[in-house]
């Protein structure tokens, strides 16, 4: 079989120009960009500005007792260019509160009581804990400040809190007895920034984050035996370890190895943690969005490293927690390192930008920075699969700082289209393609409800559903594969790399990634950008006929659907050869609805397919001509 380069036999019929049609703006995106916080050359504008805490964080926790206690102190400072007299917080884990807004229904199980603030201070002083909206439930909140926080000025936020930890797990919650995972457990002040203002929509379960660049401290104190894993760097080992599990815990920061750290004859026998009756074990991250940790007296413990960044020599510690019946987790520091080797080399390209990567046996296929929270899986290639999805989150959302509950398709749809990337260098095509199309794609194009067609930039917090499911993941990661196939991986990882640089540490927002990619590209893209994700549409191709003109064949082809999606004309002549002949996006850059394919061959076309691989066509039965 032959395969041509479709610009050498591909014509455009009817052409209508449309390059340089500008993307439609909301009226606060177009601020963002007049008052100069943000650069049309997809750069953050010369104005542009966020807020940082410093978080110090102490928690006490004691299973089986589900009561989580913490206190903190949080340094706020306000880098904007106006006072701030309110700040708003989140408190994410009442979404778990009967009266709480959710978008789906919960058990009982999943039920518990607003989390209880014991004592709040404002810069040393203890003040009566008054939030602004006095209902339960609110996953958000404000308070007003003694007074306002000027630009540039720090304010010293003090709490102490308590709350139950959910019995069934989700993303946070009893793994078992005497396993917990823990996360979104602290007040935190919500991000402010230049587009929305205050970060104040519900958590309602099913959609995600948003956090800002901010520093951690985190002191986790639990009773011996206990081992806690967590974001960021362990800095007291030798205090909470016995020497020699100490010693094995260092060695593995440099070997390219999986060490046992501890196995589960040592936990259950008390020869892995300090014996005193509790242990505080301190971690510190900085730069990150959040922090999350897993505790247990019985799970074992791998750990191994490798080199991330080829050009400075720097290794990232991987780990994985389990317990003893999670067969496949004890490859699990093998698939960690697999998948960092990939992202930091191939996609997204980017060395690792984190010291650790920790993978804890739950139940939520979740991911936090330098964390994931995963499921035990029966099959050795699905545990790989999912641990390389939540493991490329740490560049989406995580180090890009994506405002996941509006963008989720930011995010999502970027790992999704790394996780197919990875399977297809990993696995191969033979597992990637239809493991894509059946976990991605097909519940997408099957759907004939009018959700599914809802353009991608829908702001996802007015979202639910399948619709909300469709956009952030296959429908986005679909959009992502298909540039990369227009502009070739030259020009596609130019474009993302610019983006990347531009934005990590920040919070961009779509137009941002738009704009980046054309800027490094030198190309308008805005006809791609305005037909996948401002538009409604779906993959609907229909080859109209076949027209021969002496040595010359035409075949008219027309787009029913609308998305500009790869395709290979599958042409088989009456001699019984067969022709491929690709076709990029490109194809419909000039006109979305119809097109032509121009054949120099002498031969009889006998019939017409037109397949899109892992692009799949709502009606593939109009995709062969002559139509059976």
């Amino acid at each position: 079989m032959k395969k041509q380069i479709s610009y050498l036999v591909c014509v455009i019929l009817f052409a209508v120009p449309v390059l340089g049609q500008n993307l439609f703006m909301p009226r606060n995106v177009k601020a963002a960009y007049a008052n100069g916080t943000r650069s049309m050359d997809g750069k953050p504008g010369p104005k542009y500005s966020q807020n940082k805490s410093v978080h110090n964080i102490r928690m006490n926790i004691a299973p089986p007792n589900r009561t989580i206690s913490g206190s903190e102190d949080i340094i706020y400072t306000n880098n904007s260019a106006k006072a701030l007299p309110m700040l708003t917080l989140r408190f994410e884990l009442n979404v778990h509160t009967p009266e709480a807004m959710r978008e789906r229904p919960v058990s009982s199980n999943q039920l518990t009581s607003d989390v209880s603030v014991d004592e709040f201070s404002e810069n040393g002083k203890v003040k009566a804990w008054t939030p602004l909206i006095r209902q339960k439930g609110m996953t958000y909140n404000s308070i007003r400040l003694d007074e306002p926080l000027a630009p540039g000025a720090s304010v010293k936020l003090s709490f102490k809190w308590h709350y139950e930890l959910v019995l069934e797990s989700g993303r946070e919650g009893v793994i078992d007895p005497t396993s917990f995972y823990i996360a979104y457990f602290y007040p935190r002040v919500a991000v402010l920034d230049d587009v929305n203002g205050w970060d104040n929509i519900s958590h309602t379960l099913g959609h995600e984050f948003f956090g800002d660049f901010d520093d951690y401290t985190l002191e986790v104190s639990v009773p011996k035996n206990y081992i806690v894993w967590a974001t960021g760097d362990l800095t007291n080992a030798d205090e909470v370890l016995k020497p020699n599990i100490a010693e094995r815990l260092k060695q593995s920061f440099t070997s390219d190895d999986v060490i046992n750290i501890a196995t589960l004859d040592e936990v259950k026998s008390g020869k892995v943690t300090a014996q005193n009756e509790t242990n505080t074990w301190k971690w510190k991250a900085e730069n990150v969005s959040d922090v999350a940790f897993g505790l247990s007296d019985h799970y074992i413990w791998d750990a191994g490293s490798l080199v991330v960044d080829k050009k400075t020599g720097r290794r990232s510690s991987t780990q994985a927690a389990y317990d003893e019946p999670s067969k496949n987790f004890a490859n699990m520091v093998k698939y960690i390192k697999s998948s960092l080797e990939f992202s930091s080399n191939q996609w997204p390209g980017v060395p690792y930008p984190y010291p650790k990567m920790t993978i804890f046996r739950g139940f939520a296929d979740m991911e936090y920075p330098m964390m994931a929270n995963d499921s035990s899986q029966g099959r050795p290639e699905m545990q790989e699969f999912v641990a390389a999805h939540e493991i490329m989150h740490s560049y989406f959302p995580f180090y890009m700082g994506i405002n996941e509950r509006r963008y989720a398709f930011m995010e999502e749809g970027w790992t999704t289209a790394f996780e197919y990337l990875f399977n297809v260098a990993t696995f191969g095509k033979p597992m990637a393609d239809p493991t894509f199309k059946n976990f991605r794609v097909r519940g997408w194009i099957a759907n004939v409800n009018s959700d599914a067609d809802i353009p991608i930039m829908t702001p996802e917090n007015v979202l639910t559903g399948s619709g909300y499911g469709s956009n952030k993941y296959g429908r986005a990661a679909l959009g992502y594969l298909a540039l990369k196939d227009l502009l070739g991986d030259v020009e596609f990882r130019k474009g993302l790399h610019s983006f990347i640089d531009n934005w990590h540490g920040k919070h961009p927002i779509p137009w941002d990634m738009y704009n980046s990619f054309n800027t490094a590209t030198g190309k308008d893209l805005n006809w791609f950008w305005n037909a996948w994700f401002f538009t409604y549409g779906y993959i609907d191709y229909s080859v109209v006929g076949v027209e021969k003109a002496g040595n010359r064949s035409t075949i008219k082809i027309k787009n029913l659907g609308g998305f500009p999606a790869p395709v290979d004309v599958v042409v088989t002549y009456q001699d019984g050869t067969t022709e491929t002949i690709h076709q990029t996006p490109a194809l419909w850059q000039h006109n979305s609805k119809e097109a032509s394919v121009k054949i120099a061959s002498r031969k009889t076309i006998k019939s017409i397919t037109l397949d899109g691989g892992i692009y799949l066509d709502y009606n593939p039965k109009d995709n062969i001509w002559p139509a059976e």
